[in-house]
């Protein structure tokens, strides 16, 4: 097999490539470049290396299409058969996703996770090698699952190479390992163009040819077949070579077509209009519109097109000249025969795009199809092709009224799927027509919606009180669902509103119509009400009645993206931590089902937030690096608030006040005021755990300026408490405990409580702070919430310390100091471990042969195996195959020097016992 002209490196990467999937090991390679400069060559370059591998194969189409999962379903269709070996959710899943079931619109990360573990069964029979070229054209649900594939891969004998068109801003168009293309060097193009013409060309012309294909080796391949020397030289003249090499190769195999029979090019159109390169479906309409079967001959015998098992064009530029140079009318008359043939039944979202292509002029039995498709798009998990499926059916609509209502809805569904200029640029063209009170209150509230999901600013809260008193009249429940909107947009914007702000909402609501039948959204929308005109206590059980309506049963699509997290910011302000673990995973598990992008940061960090009070930290962690991903895939502005929690309680000073200023930057920028006050509650617990009691008192007493608002500032309460009672601001702490004690009086929740009766003991004395201490620790004991656990035990063992009980410090101490080491909380547990080393306790560093040695993932492994889960299980629950979960065992193994997974559980237990285990039990890690 030869290599390509001057492509020895890009072969030799994609050689290696294939030998570690061989060895065992997963590589990815995103092949990045223009058209024309050797994408495509190199893919085949790989499929000829990859002997003894088996290779999976997919191609994306340029198409306004955009059918939810399609190129997954390509790469996979090959090895269908064995779903059944996939756990049921997975195979459920997948099914939904590929239509070959009906049911619940399919969670996305368990799609992903189908989809890996389907490919590792593959690999596991055989390497495999998965090629999938001209990826910017895949539907956008395909691309995030193969990115997450790609991502999560770890010891599978599995290769992935994606070829994507580099965009024109030079940007990377994903973080994968990539590998950009450029021109060949002059030597290798002067070789290539050499190789390319089978007689002598004249200078002028070789050098032209070389100067305007600046390298790119389909454009010397193609260039010196096209037309004489003369008309090179001579044309070349007249065009400067502004035109992009692209366009220029297609106009060369538009001409190499021309050439063809007409029959053959009618083929060629019906081809090139068929994205799923279905051969049989092609020879059906082919036959549909009379064309004969011999039509086909020239075009291959002119190596244009492959039609053995898929249609394959030469290259992507041949289907696109050829489909952009046929008249409309030849377009809708090929795209009516593939609407014929194709099954109405099995693929009717297929078929209805087809008729939409085919249509002369709007015609509301085709619009009506295309929302048909919309509404299945949405229970598929495609928020992204239901918008495109109703922009569609917007230009095909005859009524004007409904084309106005469908523009409305496609912008609604583009806008949640992150899609802000698309959906901005429809409203932009409905808002230039004539459009009623009703029409003009539901643009507003889209804009309003895309300007809160994008910014998180205050920019939407006027937009939305405006558009929810426009309804009051027209449509009273969408209305209400709009006020809670105003509320969470006034929430956002906090103490950096500009104008009105959340009692302003809270008047207007009191000041609307009264619901009709009785709804959650209602019965959260007016206990809100009354928490800002009336107070915390007056609000509380009619707050806690509705959230606990929420997390009584699973969120509908709509209920997650309008008003989960309104309810679970209430939850966690009424320290309710059933209800709000509950609904933070509910809320995550919807906008994931729906590919909700729009949503899906804020339901990250939320969850995240839950993990870092539940102290685990490892979890908190990878939901970051989630919201990192999903940040930069939509270009949504994010304050990276999970990354400040996390290094705040792990204590890492320098970087975690760097992050919170940098953050502080952003939020004081847009206006968004939660963010100033989680910048502060962060800030408080970073210092309260160093013990730099008088900046923490700083820091938390802003948290806790706004106290109506919510969650953060409750939070930042308790550190005030701690920080004030600790700096000798004992005025201040009272004046702040008494906040907390009436709070905490009015949840009744055991977090609530605990965490008052911990903060309480700190300014009293003898045994009412005993009796304190001793309530607190039960009452956390029963909640979720670790890290309060831990931290009452730590204050518990500094208050016993110094009481001069030495032995009952040692014991509270141990508990504290290793529920924080296993957390992670490294401040705290240097605090803890500060004060056990007070007592006289000898505090002994881990040897080299602890869990110490485990990675982040490598201990999340070991627990999860230490509490029994199967490798599948674990899969599962890290999102990575069973074959990296062996892969990574095999190195915990080898680190602690175990072999069975029941020495594992033995060398775990006596490491490093459960944070969760009695206080009383269990001698701590690292101590003496």
């Amino acid at each position: 097999m030869s290599r390509l002209v001057g492509r020895r490196t890009e072969c030799e990467a994609l050689t290696r490539l294939v030998a570690a999937a061989k060895a065992g090991r997963s590589e990815v390679l995103v092949l990045t470049g223009e058209a024309g400069i050797g994408k495509s060559a190199l893919l085949e370059f790989l499929v000829e290396s990859a002997a003894g591998c088996t290779v999976a194969r997919a191609a994306g189409v340029e198409s306004e299409m955009e059918l939810a999962y399609a190129g997954v379903q390509q790469l996979c269709s090959p090895y269908l058969d064995r779903l059944d070996a996939l756990a049921e959710v997975q195979r459920d899943a997948l099914r939904t996703a590929f239509r070959l079931q009906t049911g619940p619109s399919p969670d996305r990360v368990l799609v992903g996770m189908a989809v890996l573990n389907l490919l590792s069964a593959v690999a596991d029979e055989r390497p495999l090698v998965c090629v999938v070229d001209d990826a910017h054209w895949l539907d956008r649900a395909s691309a995030q699952t193969l990115e997450f594939v790609a991502r999560r891969l770890g010891a599978e004998p599995l290769a992935v190479v994606l070829a994507v068109r580099a965009p024109a801003d030079g940007r990377r168009p994903t973080e994968l390992p990539a590998l950009a293309l450029r021109g060949l060097d002059p030597i290798d193009a002067a070789t290539l163009l050499d190789s390319a013409v089978p007689f002598v060309l004249d200078p002028r012309v070789r050098d032209r040819i070389l100067a305007e294909s600046a390298g790119n080796p389909l454009a010397l391949l193609e260039l010196p077949h096209d037309v004489s020397a003369a008309r090179l030289v001579f044309a070349g003249a007249a065009d400067d070579g502004a035109t992009p090499v692209a366009q220029r190769l297609e106009r060369v195999f538009l001409r190499q077509t021309r050439s063809l029979p007409e029959a053959s090019r009618r083929l060629l159109l019906l081809a090139a209009a068929e994205p799923m390169g279905d051969v049989t479906l092609l020879r059906r309409a082919a036959a549909h519109l009379g064309i004969p079967a011999q039509a086909a001959a020239p075009a291959l015998e002119a190596g244009l097109v492959d039609l053995r098992d898929r249609v394959r064009f030469r290259h992507p530029l041949v289907r696109s000249a050829v489909y952009r140079s046929a008249s409309p009318t030849a377009r809708r008359a090929v795209h009516a025969a593939l609407a014929d043939v194709t099954d109405p039944v099995g693929d009717a979202d297929r078929r209805a795009w087809h008729r939409a292509r085919a249509a002369v002029a709007p015609d509301e039995e085709v619009a009506a199809e295309l929302e048909r498709s919309a509404d299945r798009a949405l229970a598929h998990g495609g928020l992204a092709a239901s918008g495109a499926f109703l922009e569609r059916a917007v230009a095909l609509t005859p009524d004007p009224q409904r084309r106005i209502t469908r523009a409305i809805a496609a912008a609604g569904a583009k806008a949640s799927a992150g899609g802000f200029e698309e959906a901005s640029a429809l409203l932009t063209a409905v808002a230039s027509g004539p459009l009623s009170e009703a029409d003009r209150a539901r643009v507003d509230l889209v804009r309003a919606e895309i300007s809160f999901a994008a910014y998180r600013g205050n920019e939407a809260l006027p937009l939305l009180l405006a558009a929810a008193r426009r309804l009051e009249p027209l449509d009273a429940r969408l209305a209400r669902d709009t006020y809670l909107d105003a509320m969470s947009a006034a929430l956002f914007a906090g103490r950096l509103a500009d104008g009105a702000g959340a009692r302003e909402v809270a008047e207007a609501v009191r000041q609307a119509p009264p619901p009709g039948a009785a709804r959650k959204g209602d019965a959260l929308l007016d206990g809100l009400a009354v928490r800002f005109i009336d107070g915390y206590g007056p609000a509380a059980s009619r707050t806690l009645r509705a959230v606990r309506a929420f997390a009584a049963e699973d969120l509908a699509l709509d209920e997650a993206l309008r008003f989960a997290w309104l309810a679970v910011a209430t939850a966690s302000s009424l320290w309710d931590d059933v209800s709000w673990d509950i609904l933070t995973r509910r809320h995550l598990e919807a906008v994931r089902r729906a590919g909700a992008l729009s949503a899906l940061p804020l339901a990250l960090h939320t969850r995240a937030v839950v993990e870092l009070f539940a102290g685990d930290l490892a979890a908190a962690a990878s939901l970051v690096e989630e919201t990192r991903s999903v940040v930069e895939a939509t270009r949504m502005t994010m304050a990276p608030y999970g990354d400040l929690g996390l290094a705040a309680l792990r204590g890492h000073e320098d970087p975690a006040e760097r992050l919170a200023q940098a953050c502080l930057d952003d939020v004081v920028a847009r206006g968004e005021g939660v963010g100033v006050n989680f910048v502060q509650w962060a800030r408080a617990l970073l210092r309260n755990g160093l013990g730099r009691y008088d900046a923490a008192y700083e820091a938390a007493r802003d948290g806790a300026a706004v106290p109506l608002e919510l969650g953060v500032p409750q939070w930042a309460l308790a550190e005030l408490v701690e920080a004030a009672a600790r700096s000798g601001e004992t005025r201040a702490a009272g004046r702040a405990l008494e906040e907390l004690t009436a709070m905490a009086g009015a949840s009744g929740t055991d977090w609530a409580l605990g965490v008052a009766a911990g903060r309480r003991a700190l300014l009293a004395d003898g045994t009412a702070a005993d009796d304190l201490y001793c309530e607190a620790i039960e009452r956390l004991a029963g909640t979720r919430m670790r890290l309060e656990l831990a931290r009452a035990q730590l204050l518990h063992g500094e208050w016993l310390r110094r009481e001069g009980r030495r032995v009952d410090a040692r014991a509270t101490l141990r508990t504290a100091y290793r529920a924080f080491t296993i957390m992670g909380a490294q401040a705290f547990a240097d605090r803890a471990r500060r004060e056990l080393l007070a007592t006289g306790e000898t505090v002994r560093k881990r040897t080299p042969d602890t869990t110490a040695d485990l990675t982040a993932q490598e201990a999340h492994i070991a627990r999860l195996v230490a509490q029994g889960l199967t490798n599948a299980e674990i899969g599962v629950t890290l999102y990575i195959s069973p074959r990296t979960v062996e892969w990574h065992l095999r190195k915990i193994f080898s680190k602690l020097g175990v072999g069975t997974r029941r020495q594992l559980r033995l060398a775990l237990r006596q490491s490093a016992p459960s944070a969760s285990s009695a206080p009383s039990l269990d001698a701590a890690p690292g101590l003496v």
